[in-house]
């Protein structure tokens, strides 16, 4: 069986049914694709991990989403909004501890207020980091005017998850409610790269409903839209969401761990030069989630510098890591954490995408 795994990945262009095969990859197959994106990890954009500190800064949100502990309808959730100052603070803290890049994260509000305030502080933000610190937001569906003017303002990478390329699939996790529109998203996508963000996108694996096929299609979908840079991971469910009806006729916790590993290790396989982020959500699972995503391929960590009184507010699924510490605390574990992979941190180095620097005709990542 290794030949078979072996004899795919040196292929120069994978095929559906390859990828497929892939998927379903155990034993020393397993081990054979993951040895091959550890070594085109360290071959394309080295042992090194890229830290983005991030502030969830607001639970409010105006969407509705089937699988989303802070969709709107949830009335057992404590809402919060930070303050400017506390944002900026966390925002501080990740300047002063040579994090080089920050995250901008909250529910999904589209309003001429909200508008305006993002683009203040993310003015403030490269003001108070001498124009240093590299900035990703991850603020959901907007015009492309209101792109604009956050690109213009100072971001620079913008995140927005697709969750599954299966419009069907996608009607099935969202309400039919005007709001939750499958090309509405890919528009929004194309929008940013047409401005010139780091584009990134991802998708949950062990989604309700979901196929194998449905993965292989996501992973080509990231491949064929170019994407620069991905963030997904496991699904996992929630007890305040509609989805959570179905939590006993999807696959165990643990194969959608191995299946998500399994994706990231495609992905850079697949797109060699990307960014691809070790979400939270794959500790949540495994206490050693997120080191094994790294070692599959992840090459970017989050940890989170969000005041910790309001990290137990930002849940999106359940057991939640991390969110009894503060941004201290979470930098010290995920250091000695990084080292524990054969890893590095690149302390005060931003860690664009060389996928966008080649793909933009630049040279260099940004440092």
């Amino acid at each position: 069986m290794i030949d078979g795994a072996g004899r795919i990945l040196e292929k120069e262009v994978l095929l559906k049914e390859d990828i497929l095969k892939l998927l379903s990859a155990e034993g020393e197959e397993r081990k054979v694709l993951f040895t091959k994106a550890s070594e085109t990890k360290a071959k394309q954009v080295g042992k090194k991990v890229y830290y983005r500190g991030l502030v969830e800064f607001s639970n409010v949100c105006g969407k509705n989403c089937y699988y989303c502990g802070i969709r709107r309808d949830n009335k057992n959730l404590k809402r919060y909004n930070l303050g400017n100052k506390e944002i900026l603070d966390a925002v501080k803290f990740a300047y002063d501890n040579r994090y080089a890049s920050i995250v901008l994260q909250s529910g999904e509000i589209e309003s001429p207020g909200f508008t305006d305030r993002i683009e203040e502080l993310l003015r403030e933000i490269k003001k108070i980091s001498n124009n240093e610190l590299g900035i990703t937001i991850s603020l959901g569906e907007q015009t492309k005017d209101v792109y604009r003017r956050w690109f213009d303002a100072g971001a620079h990478r913008y995140l927005l998850r697709i969750e599954t390329s299966n419009p069907e699939l996608y009607k099935k996790i969202h309400p039919g409610d005007g709001r939750h529109d499958f090309n509405r998203r890919i528009e929004c996508l194309q929008s940013l790269k047409d401005i010139g963000y780091q584009t990134g996108t991802g998708v949950m694996i062990g989604l309700p409903f979901q196929t194998m096929n449905d993965i292989a299609d996501d992973i080509l979908f990231m491949r064929d839209f170019d994407i620069d840079m991905i963030g997904l991971g496991p699904y996992i469910e929630h007890k305040d969401t509609p989805l959570f009806q179905y939590r006993d006729k999807i696959m165990p916790p643990s194969e959608r761990f191995s299946l998500t590993l399994k994706v990231i290790a495609l992905l850079r396989i697949i797109m060699k030069d990307i960014n691809i982020a070790a979400a939270t959500a794959m500790q949540a699972i495994d206490p050693m989630g997120r080191e094994k995503a790294l070692m599959a391929g992840a090459n970017v960590i989050m940890p989170n510098i969000t005041p910790g009184k309001y990290r137990d507010s930002y849940k999106l699924y359940e057991n939640k890591p991390c969110t009894d510490e503060e941004a201290e605390d979470c930098t010290n574990c995920l250091e000695a954490r990084i080292h524990m992979t054969g890893d590095e941190i690149g302390y005060g180095e931003r860690g664009d995408s060389k996928h966008y620097a080649r793909r933009r005709g630049k040279g260099g990542t940004g440092g």
